[in-house]
Order: C-alpha cells, then structure tokens, then sequence
C-alpha cells in the first residue's frame, strides 16, 4: 500500500490526482477491495487488520488533501500569471471620469447650507401618510394623495413624494432650535420633458422661538443662494400656496437662457419658476408638538438647477446615459 502514497506525491495534475482518487477511495477503489478481503482473514485478526487498514486510510487521505492542496495552489498562480494586466502601462484612449451634473449640483447646493450650518438629514425612501401627508397638513381630499401621483403599496405605506417626511421626523425627535436640509431621492407618477418618476430634492427648514424667525430671513438666504447658483440674476417671490407653509410663495430668477427678455424657455415672460418657500403652517407644528416657535421651509428640484445650470433642454437626458451628453461634464 505503500506506493498508493507514492504516486498520490507524484501526481503532476489535479486531473491525474482525481483519477487516483477514484481508483484507491472509490465504491470499487483498491481501499474497497482492502477491506472486502477481510472475509477471508482469521476472525481473531480482523480487529487488528481492520484498525491497521483504518490507520493507512487516514495516512492516504492526508497525503490525498495535501497534494490537492499544492496543485490548487499551483494552478492558481499558473492562471493569474496568464491573466496578469500591467496597470503601468498608459493608454491615451483612457480618459478620467467625472460627477454626474445632478450629483454634482446637488453637492453644490448642501456645500452652500452647509457652510451656513445647516444639518444634513436623511429619512427613509419608504414612508407613511402620517409622515408624507398627514403632518405636512395635506387632508385625504388634496390632490397630491391621489393615486396617479403617488406609488402606494399594498399595506399602505408608500415612496415618499418630497423629503418633507425628513423635516417631520426631525422636529418630533429634536427641539428647536433647527437648522437643517433633507437632500434625497423622491418619487412621483409622472414623465414627460421636465419630470421623471424619480428625481431628486433638497428641502430646507429652520425653526426657532417665535419672533426670532421671519419671511425676511427667509427672503435674503434665498436670494444670497440663488446668486450663489445663477450669478447676476433678478429674482422676484410670487404669492403661492402650500398646505404646509402659510404665507407661500413661489421665486423665480430671470431667465438665464434670454437675459428676461423673452425666449421659448421661460414662455416669453422673461421669467424662470426655481423654488417654492413658505412660512412653516401653524398645524405642521401641532403635529408634532411644538408650542410658540415660528419657522420657515423651501424646497427645489436638483434636476431643475441642473437643468438650468447646464443648459439641459430634455430631462431624460440626465437619465439615458449618452456619453456625448455626459463626457461634457468631465
């Protein structure tokens, strides 16, 4: 039995080390017949050449995983040898990448709250009515419950529509003072030239004792951010309404396109809808239980800016993954 060993150790390939496998451990292997030809020893010996064939199968078995261990090995470093890429090498048709112009954007919008100590935070893509409606002051017969703008699921929950739900969720586990935007992804039943089913938002929220926040605060953080994004742009606020801010209003900048002119980009009103802002509604802060605080929140599409900013007439172009479009970005 010795020289099943010796040619386990000689074995060049994982293959031939298969093929003695079968022939010594098999149902009709060489251990097999060692063991079946017991019948015929002295019955007073069985027990001490069954112990001794036991002994030799341990010995062959390790002999078996160690040689198969040292030509897996060896195999291995043969086929990465073969597959070996020298990363030196330089090629002039590689070329560097860059941040998507909607990330991109984004990071240009949280850097500018940021650097004003706004917080960031995030909530769940996944949300509730409480959450998405209900404390946000939007009553079941508001338009935007309905189901062509929402995606529900059956058990009643469903894809948030704004990242409101993140200024709800941080007032009830926080006490004002609060200083915070909820930059993230949002969903709605719509596509066509300017709306997609996912987009992405940043909604902004400060919230303070009463009297120590007001729609002028408001008026001159906005008007600073959107110099900040835009240049030299006039920008006016227009009356609005919102369930969850009262008053309301929406703020447009020049067009950027026609210098407020008049183009078929802004409808020939010389005028560019960018954000929506309000005074925080007194029921948002009864829902979650703050008493004599004021506070203001705006919202805008990243999408939107960065449409704008780069000059992108089609939505879905941000989407549709076209190199000629995207490696203008780099």
């Amino acid at each position: 039995m010795e020289q099943w060993i010796d040619k386990i150790k000689e074995a060049l390939s994982l293959e031939e080390l298969e093929t003695l496998r079968v022939s010594i451990f098999g149902k009709k292997g060489e251990l097999a017949k060692a063991f079946a030809d017991m019948k015929h020893a002295d019955p007073a010996e069985k027990p001490k050449i069954a112990k001794e064939l036991n002994r030799f199968k341990q010995s062959l078995l390790k002999a078996y995983e160690d040689k198969k261990t040292e030509l897996e090995r060896a195999a291995l470093q043969k086929r990465l040898e073969a597959e070996a890429i020298d990363v030196s090498l330089y090629s002039p048709r590689e070329r560097g990448g860059a941040l998507h112009p909607v990330m991109h954007t984004m990071d240009r919008i949280i850097e500018y709250f940021t650097d004003l100590n706004f917080a960031v935070e995030t909530g769940p893509l996944v949300e509730d009515e409480f959450h998405n409606f209900e404390a946000l002051n939007l009553p079941d017969y508001h338009p935007a419950r309905d189901m062509q703008d929402t995606f529900y699921f059956k058990d009643g929950k469903l894809l948030r529509t704004h990242t409101s739900p993140v200024q709800i969720r941080t007032m009830m586990h926080q006490k004002p003072p609060i200083r915070m935007i909820s930059p993230g992804a949002v969903f709605r039943r719509d596509f066509d030239l300017t709306h997609t089913p996912q987009f992405h938002q940043v909604e902004g929220l400060m919230v303070d004792e009463k009297g120590k926040v007001s729609f002028a605060n408001l008026k001159w953080i906005l008007e600073d951010f959107l110099h900040t994004m835009f240049g030299d742009v006039e920008i006016r606020f227009r009356p609005s309404f919102f369930p969850f801010t009262e008053p309301s209003a929406e703020v447009d900048i020049s067009c950027i396109f026609c210098s407020g002119e008049g183009c078929r980009v802004c409808s020939h009103t010389g005028w560019l809808e960018v954000l929506g802002c309000g005074m925080v509604d007194p029921n948002v802060f009864k829902a979650v239980g703050y008493e004599n605080v004021s506070g203001y929140a705006f919202g805008l599409g990243v999408e939107r800016f960065a449409m704008l900013i780069h000059r992108v007439p089609d939505l879905r172009s941000l989407f549709e993954g076209d190199l000629r479009l995207l490696e203008q970005f780099r």
